[in-house]
């Protein structure tokens, strides 16, 4: 299985925490080790697990919206994007648990043309307000259907560190890695009133393969 790149430092906390929680139940608790043993080992497991990076053949596109992670779309609706669209929108956030791949990926190709990281609170991922007040991430493109289209990474009670790879400038594909976010966490979309949205609230989604929406040309 291959481990995404921001899996070091946490399988290597991770690993010497287990070894040395391991080896003091050996000592104390002999044969009863087992019963602390066995459930760190299925932790220990988990953080493996969530690092994964799964092999996804990326397809090109031009219209289509691509979700950006794996998680299930828990909201759909029009708001007010007061940070780059100044304006209307429609906001797709679809909702990652620990146990999702938490790749990022751009929903849509083009130019990138606007980046910001902005400090905040820790409010639970599916909070509305999250999208506003914890911690995350905005970046916005100039897709090849000359619309912008803005993508934020949420940060979750859980989710304390937030990477994105892009700058301005740079060109998106859909589908492929701009960024990842460590544990439960959250994605929000923001696209042109006329998208056509192809999925609903409860839908799961697999990023990089999934058409979420599709854009007029």
């Amino acid at each position: 299985m291959k481990l995404h790149k921001e899996s070091k430092g946490t399988i290597t906390v991770a690993t010497i925490l287990f070894i040395i929680i391991s080896v003091l139940a050996i000592y104390f608790l002999k044969m009863w080790s087992l019963l602390i043993i066995m459930p760190l080992l299925i932790v220990y497991s988990l953080v493996f697990w969530f690092f994964r990076v799964p092999n996804r053949d990326i397809l090109e596109h031009r219209e289509n919206v691509i979700a950006p992670v794996d998680g299930k779309v828990v909201m759909i609706k029009e708001v007010d994007e007061d940070e780059f669209i100044k304006g209307k929108a429609i906001q797709v956030s679809i909702f990652m648990s620990p146990l999702n791949v938490h790749i990022c990926r751009y929903p849509v190709s083009g130019k990138v043309i606007y980046k910001k990281y902005h400090p905040g609170k820790y409010l639970v991922a599916w909070h509305e307000k999250s999208s506003t007040e914890n911690e995350r991430t905005t970046v916005a493109v100039e897709s090849m259907t000359n619309h912008k289209v803005v993508f934020r990474q949420i940060a979750g009670y859980v989710a304390r560190r937030i990477v994105f790879y892009c700058n301005e400038g740079d060109q998106a594909k859909a589908g492929h890695e701009f960024g990842f976010i460590k544990f439960g966490s959250r994605m929000d979309v923001f696209l042109p009133l006329d998208t056509e949205i192809t999925c609903k609230i409860g839908d799961i989604t697999k990023g990089g393969l999934d058409v979420i929406a599709r854009m007029k040309d």
